[in-house]
Parts: structure tokens; C-alpha cells; sequence
């Protein structure tokens, strides 16, 4: 059985903490607005990893203040992919740069595969990651907003044969509304490209955690259930010991 991690989400908007019902922008909560405090608490129930969604920058707005709050998470001292609104060579490396250990793409991974290409060449494969965000069973893009004709397999596919070997699968009808995680759909992904996959959007109890684990994925991502007290990051670390 592969190794197994539980990312706590840490979704940035304006540099508070938010999360959004099916990646829909105007159907937000917010959660407070000391980042810091919040990557601390996760630290101190036991994460070691935490995934922070610059949604300002998947949304084209002005992103300064969540990499601002990038920062002062990163000086918790917790392990931190970032994603969101990376779509050229400079957003790729100034969170790198920063300290992050690993960054995401979405839209750019989908639409911009050479900039893909050089990252993967650059940074190593380690370092670099696919977000595949599916509605109906096709690829999403511009902050899930616009439908692609792609389909999770051959998007999955091709980010394997271009060196990836991590991706985090989004079921955008699931995310931010506590429906059940798609497993099936994540364990058929990687099953078929060899990618190392994360499974997100849905989770809102611990048997969730059970079954992703059970299914053999690399990981599952939690956010909603974490911040309205449904299960809690210590709870959630038994399920994986």
C-alpha cells in the first residue's frame, strides 16, 4: 500500500480563509482571516502537509494578499503544495521560491502544455502537480468555470506521459458540499496512468477517509468538513495509523 496523506485545504480569497460550494465564487463561507492560526492548529493536530488554493488567482483577481498569507503559512513549518492561478513561468516559480514544496496546475496544465514540459524539466516531477477539476465527466478550467472536451482519462494520460507523477482529482459537483468523495473515479484514474492520485471534493466524514485510504490512493484533501467541526484533522490521522 502506497503512502498515504490527509491535506488539510487552506482556501485563500483577498487573503481570508474561504471554501465555495461547487467551485462557484459567489457561493462562498468564510472561515476567518488569520491563515497562520489556522496552518498552526493543523500543525498542532498532527498534519504535515497542508494545500493552499490561491482562488483569487484562479478567479483573475488580484492575488498579492493571498501570497502574502502563503508566506506566513510557510513559516509554520508545514509541508505546502500551492495551487491556483499558476499559468506562466513566474507564478510557478515565486511560490517555489518562497518554499513551497510542490505547486499545482489547473488551467494552465490543460491549456498550456509546454509550460508544463518546462516545469517538469526545471523542478523534477516531485515538485510539480496536475489539478484536474471534472463536472459530468469533463475537464474544467479558468477556476472550474468553463467546460474543455477532455475527459479525467485523457487529461490524466497525457500529464503522465509528460513526466508528472502527481494529480489531485476534483469532483467540482462533490467540492465544498459534503456529498461523499468519488472514489471510484480517482482509483480509475490512477489505475490508468500511473499518476499518484489525491483525491478531493466531498469528504465529510471519517469513513470517507476510510474508504479513500482503503482504495489505495495517495492522499485525500479536506476542507469544509474540518472547518464546521465534522471530524478533525487528530481523528482523521487515526484512520491512517
Amino acid at each position: 500500500m502506497p503512502e498515504f496523506t490527509i491535506f488539510p485545504a487552506l482556501d485563500l480569497r483577498n487573503g481570508k480563509i474561504v471554501r465555495l460550494a461547487q467551485g462557484d465564487p459567489n457561493r462562498q463561507t468564510a472561515y476567518g482571516d488569520n491563515p497562520r492560526a489556522q496552518a498552526e492548529q493543523f500543525k498542532a493536530e498532527g498534519a504535515e502537509w497542508i494545500h493552499v488554493i490561491n482562488l483569487s488567482g484562479a478567479f483573475g483577481e488580484e492575488a498579492s494578499a493571498n501570497l502574502k498569507a502563503l508566506e506566513t503559512v510557510l513559516s509554520v513549518g508545514l509541508k505546502v503544495e500551492f495551487g491556483g492561478g499558476i499559468r506562466d513561468e513566474e507564478t510557478i516559480k515565486i511560490p517555489l521560491e518562497m518554499g513551497a514544496e510542490r505547486v499545482f496546475l489547473g488551467t494552465a496544465a490543460i491549456q498550456n502544455p509546454a509550460l508544463l514540459d518546462w516545469a517538469v524539466a526545471r523542478y523534477g516531477s516531485a515538485r510539480i502537480a496536475a489539478d484536474i477539476g471534472v463536472r459530468d465527466g469533463l475537464v474544467m478550467v479558468k477556476g472550474w468555470q468553463e467546460s474543455t472536451p477532455l475527459s479525467m482519462l485523457e487529461a490524466g494520460k497525457r500529464f503522465r506521459a509528460q513526466g508528472l507523477a502527481w494529480c489531485v482529482l476534483t469532483d467540482v459537483r462533490r467540492d465544498g458540499v459534503g456529498s461523499g468523495v468519488s472514489v471510484e473515479a480517482a482509483v480509475e484514474l490512477q489505475t490508468a496512468t500511473g499518476l499518484k492520485v489525491v483525491a478531493s471534493g466531498g469528504v465529510s466524514s471519517l469513513e470517507d477517509v476510510r474508504r479513500v485510504k482503503k482504495a489505495g490512493l495517495a492522499g485525500v484533501i479536506i476542507g469544509r468538513a474540518l472547518y464546521e467541526g465534522n471530524l478533525t484533522m487528530a481523528e482523521c490521522r487515526m484512520v491512517t495509523e
